[in-house]
C-alpha cells in the first residue's frame, strides 16, 4: 500500500466530508528529507466535524498523532489544513 493510501485510510476514521492527500515529493527533489521514489512530502486537506471545538493546534496534534507510524516510516513533511465543515463553506 502506498504511503498516500495509508494516510488516507487512517484519516477516514475522522469521517471527513472532504479528504485530499497529495504526494508533493517531486517538488522537493534534493531538499531535506527527500528520497528517491518520493512519498516523503504530502499536502493534506481534511474537513471533518471531529474538529468542532478544537483549536488549530489541537487539530494538527490530533492528525500528527494519528500518523505517527507514517512519520516513523519515512514521511518527512506534511502540509496540513484541518477544518470543520462550517469553516470550509
Amino acid at each position: 500500500m502506498s504511503m498516500a493510501s495509508r494516510i488516507e485510510a487512517k484519516l477516514r476514521s475522522l469521517e471527513p466530508v472532504r479528504l485530499e492527500v497529495l504526494d508533493e515529493s517531486s517538488a522537493h527533489r534534493g531538499h531535506g528529507g527527500w528520497r528517491e521514489g518520493g512519498e516523503t512530502h504530502f499536502k493534506v486537506v481534511v474537513v471533518s466535524a471531529a474538529f468542532e471545538g478544537m483549536s488549530r493546534v489541537a487539530r494538527q496534534r490530533m492528525v500528527y498523532k494519528m500518523l505517527d507510524a507514517e512519520f516513523a516510516g519515512g514521511v518527512h513533511a506534511l502540509a496540513l489544513t484541518a477544518l470543520t465543515p462550517a469553516e470550509s463553506a
